[in-house]
């Protein structure tokens, strides 16, 4: 019995320590790109640059807000195509095909919803929310030394069944920024698939340090990448905008 008592008490010194260092990290995570506080006054961020994706450069703009909207728009051709759109209770985005408005099904509406409410970052307040993160050790990432944080949130739903909600988070050991992240696609033609977003290139924008460089990779082959050209920050956002266009 003292044996187990015994071993007992060096798992939760251990978890402790985990969660301690992890926290450090985090700490120095938020001091090196803009502050705790000024992260959580950011009301809203505006993206804009290129996406690459088989050979074509296709302009982007990503807007995403406090109040829980999110909008991911493209001009291909002449045309804007949104890719998604969140008006804070309800998903939506553009059939490519037939270029009309389709709304996501509630259970991809509920998951969506759980995700922009992150905003600005999930790490920011993770305690509040619910969430757990626990440091796995060291990675070298496309040639970088990593702390690997692992980020466990609430579950979502899929298929009306509850799946754990865990990511990874690799950070720069010299400057302790994510340089990358790692995930598990839930549904789609993809499902099972390991995700990869790979981030670089990280500037000033109003006090705040973003990537500017984002490349997303599919079980370690490359898909899409984005080169931000502008990022601004608590702008004036139109929430209509947000809004799934009737009459379609």
């Amino acid at each position: 019995m003292k044996r187990m008592k015994l071993v007992a008490a060096l798992l939760l010194m251990t978890l402790s320590v985990q969660a301690q260092t992890a926290d450090e990290i985090l700490d120095k995570y938020f001091e090196n790109t803009g502050g705790r506080e000024k992260w959580a006054s950011l009301k809203s961020v505006k993206m804009s640059g290129k996406v690459k994706v088989q050979g074509m450069e296709i302009p982007v703009e990503i807007v995403q807000t406090a109040e829980g909207l999110q909008k991911v728009t493209i001009n291909f051709q002449g045309k804007e195509i949104t890719q998604m759109a969140f008006d804070g209770n309800e998903g939506w985005s553009t059939n490519f095909m037939t270029q009309k408005a389709e709304k996501m099904d509630a259970e991809a509406s509920a998951n969506m919803k759980q995700e922009t409410s992150d905003f600005p970052d999930a790490f920011l307040n993770y305690k509040e929310k619910g969430y757990a993160v626990a440091l796995e050790g060291k990675e070298t990432v496309e040639g970088t030394e990593t702390f690997k944080v692992k980020l466990t949130k609430k579950p979502v739903k899929v298929e009306g069944k509850e799946e754990e909600n865990v990511s990874y988070y690799f950070f720069d050991t010299e400057n302790y920024v994510p340089i990358m992240t790692r995930s598990t696609l839930k549904s789609g033609q993809m499902k099972g698939a390991s995700v990869e977003n790979v981030m670089s290139d990280y500037q000033d924008a109003d006090g705040f340090m973003f990537p500017y460089s984002l490349t997303t990779k599919y079980n370690g082959q490359t898909g899409e990448s984005i080169q931000i050209e502008k990022v601004e920050t608590n702008g004036t956002i139109d929430a209509k905008s947000f809004a799934f266009p009737e009459g379609n």
